[in-house]
């Protein structure tokens, strides 16, 4: 089975690019092949039609609170909503979510998924520190237009699966590593910072947490990488590896209609 695992951004370039894992899943032993990385939106919609059959992990919110939606009277279904958003230039998304914000109350500005808590993820509203809510809307708009199969959310081309995945959640969660790893400011690139990476590199060579052995030959590219974008786009790929063999790719029956899922949460 193809993987792949995309550690997306919302402002591609050359300085920043889209990081893509690509590799090959046999049993439980995943191949990195090789990394590619787009600095434009193109290159991205060009990765996501390319014929199955393939799985792939994305780092960026397919979606939004279901609280949201129904507050400010958007569609329910996630085509729809999507669409709606993607109708909104950025300035025009920004000032929304900040509107709403701002009529929630202190302490609970920020609505919620269902998927979030157990993942430890941010709101899909959050604008900055990191900007979620314009990768959902910069990436969901991308991924539906694909026509992939996106499980729990849009029933589309099933040799293509796009999964909502999220790096933060094996590292905090799974491997218990609260350290710091990643900064895309280089004095913050730390010693530190590169030994959790190792240990983190260390820990999926072994196959854990999730029982996905990674086989990678150029480890070290990984450690090295003081963005921590290469290593993130490695582990959307083993999440991607993980629900490739799982029911419904380990995603729950009991997911809100519209919100999706972060597989493995």
């Amino acid at each position: 089975m193809r993987i792949y695992g995309v550690d997306f951004t919302c402002a591609p370039r050359a300085a920043k690019p889209i990081t893509a894992a690509c590799g090959v899943l046999r049993k439980n032993a995943l191949k990195l092949e090789r990394v590619e990385r787009f600095a434009t939106f193109a290159q991205f919609e060009a990765l996501l039609a390319r014929p199955g059959p393939w799985i792939g992990g994305f780092d960026l919110p397919f979606s939004l609170p279901r609280e949201l939606v129904r507050d400010l009277g958007w569609p329910a279904a996630w085509p729809a909503l999507v669409t709606h958003c993607a109708s909104f230039d950025r300035a025009a998304f920004r000032q929304v979510l900040d509107a709403y914000r701002n009529t929630r109350q202190p302490g609970n500005r920020y609505a919620h998924r269902a998927t979030d808590l157990p993942a430890g993820s941010s709101s899909p509203m959050k604008l900055v520190n990191p900007p979620v809510a314009l990768m959902f809307h910069e990436g969901a708009r991308r991924v539906l237009a694909s026509g992939a199969h996106v499980p729990a959310l849009h029933d589309g081309d099933r040799a293509r699966v796009a999964l909502e995945a999220y790096p933060g959640l094996l590292v905090r969660k799974h491997l218990g590593i609260r350290d710091s790893y990643k900064s895309d400011t280089r004095t913050e690139q730390t010693p530190a910072r590169r030994r959790a990476r190792r240990k983190i590199v260390s820990a999926l060579k072994a196959g854990k947490p999730l029982g996905i052995r990674l086989d990678c030959k150029d480890e070290a590219a990984l450690v090295a990488d003081g963005s921590g974008d290469l290593l993130d786009a490695v582990i959307c790929a083993v999440q991607a590896a993980w629900a490739a063999g799982r029911a419904n790719f380990g995603i729950p029956p009991e997911v809100p209609a519209g919100e999706g899922w972060i597989v493995t949460a």
